[in-house]
């Protein structure tokens, strides 16, 4: 374990290797699993205040997915989580093709919204879990995200560093280059 602050981060995020390859896997973290991706607070006022203008994006089974069963639900972990369509993909996905994409990303790269999509998605494949007295930052091993670490290792980059802009967002900027340096270090000792 590495420890920043009140944050414990598992080694695996600085020394798996990651990226993700949407031709290989489809978006398959989208679509895939037992609820939706995790709002944070903030986010839920967010969505509540942009919802109107990323429904143009969604398909109609999302809006009917968000129109029966609300913009959020709350999931068995007692998590707010993102709805579903049919038990299966997040109701704010559309289809680029094969490809699952966000509907709020596509938003916001078309200048229309400026939240980019929920931090529990931008950060995957790194889950945040609130413990007692810290936060662990963890490395979510799954083997739809096969291509992504596949891709990584070719690439030779780790998944701290394929997660950068999700994890400034998250934590700041001088969080992330004490993680760098900690990195570093330890890639020395190998």
């Amino acid at each position: 374990m590495i420890q920043i602050g009140d944050s414990l981060i598992s080694r695996d995020v600085v020394e798996k290797k990651f990226v993700c390859n949407l031709n290989e896997c489809k978006g398959a973290c989208c679509v895939e699993g037992d609820s939706g991706a995790p709002f944070t607070d903030e986010e839920l006022d967010i969505v509540e205040e942009i919802y109107e203008k990323v429904k143009p994006y969604m398909r109609k089974e999302g809006i009917d997915a968000v129109e029966k069963q609300g913009k959020f639900v709350v999931d068995i972990d007692n998590e707010r989580v993102t709805p579903l369509v049919n038990k299966k993909e997040c109701a704010y996905v559309y289809f680029d093709g094969t490809i699952a994409k966000c509907v709020f990303e596509k938003a916001f790269y078309d200048g229309i919204i400026k939240f980019k999509k929920p931090l529990s998605c931008h950060l995957y494949p790194i889950r945040i879990q609130n413990l007692s007295m810290y936060e662990a930052v963890n490395y979510d091993s799954w083997n739809i995200c096969n291509p992504a670490r596949k891709f990584g290792l070719e690439n030779n980059v780790p998944v701290y560093q394929f997660l950068k802009e999700p994890i400034i967002r998250k934590y700041g900027e001088d969080w992330f280059k004490e993680l760098e340096i900690i990195a570093e270090e330890l890639e020395k000792r190998k």
